[in-house]
């Protein structure tokens, strides 16, 4: 066989390995608890929120995308506010979100009690298809319950349980069972 020939086909396999989506169906336990596999997840407390999706990353590689391929950056309240959000250049890079302004038009403290980057674990498939068709900008409703990942070999994840919080570990690990248009 040509070099050639066997170069394409170890791209073609390696493109499809990489573009695969991860199944996205998650076991609810006899305990209430939840599995996906290799991680445990465990409630933490019901979460609901109706914003604007300031920012939205798409991951495929790192421990943290087997569980959680999507980060929303949201904003409510001011944040969600075209007046406000007109002076702010929003980003998201390595599971965090950030945000930059020449001149603030709310005191600090407000945008950060009003935004948040989500990391998105989907509980089905069908949440993950609707996910998929919100853009940046769209007022959309999430719900679901904020959780805990355990994994085999103790490696942990946990949410934040307030949107008060910034900095390392002040974001939210949702399991995300339904979201809508608002």
């Amino acid at each position: 066989m040509p070099y050639r020939l066997i170069y394409f086909l170890l791209i073609l396999a390696i493109a499809y390995l990489w573009w695969q989506q991860p199944a996205h169906d998650v076991e609810i336990q006899a305990d209430g608890s939840f599995s996906f596999p290799n991680y445990q997840l465990k409630r933490l407390q019901p979460f609901a929120l109706t914003g604007r999706v300031l920012s939205r990353k798409n991951y495929r590689s790192g421990r943290e995308a087997e569980l959680s391929s999507l980060d929303l950056a949201m904003g409510w309240g001011v944040m969600a506010q075209a007046e406000t959000l007109e002076h702010f250049e929003i980003t998201q890079r390595n599971r965090w979100y950030f945000w930059q302004a020449d001149t603030l038009p709310i005191p600090k403290r407000q945008v950060e009690i009003h935004s948040a980057n989500i990391h998105i674990v989907f509980a089905n498939e069908a949440v993950a298809q609707a996910a998929a068709q919100v853009d940046v900008n769209d007022m959309v409703t999430l719900e679901g319950e904020l959780i805990e990942v355990v994994a085999q070999d103790g490696w942990r994840w946990r949410s934040s349980l307030t949107r008060k919080d910034t900095g390392r570990g002040s974001c939210e690990l949702l399991l995300l069972t339904r979201i809508e248009p608002a």
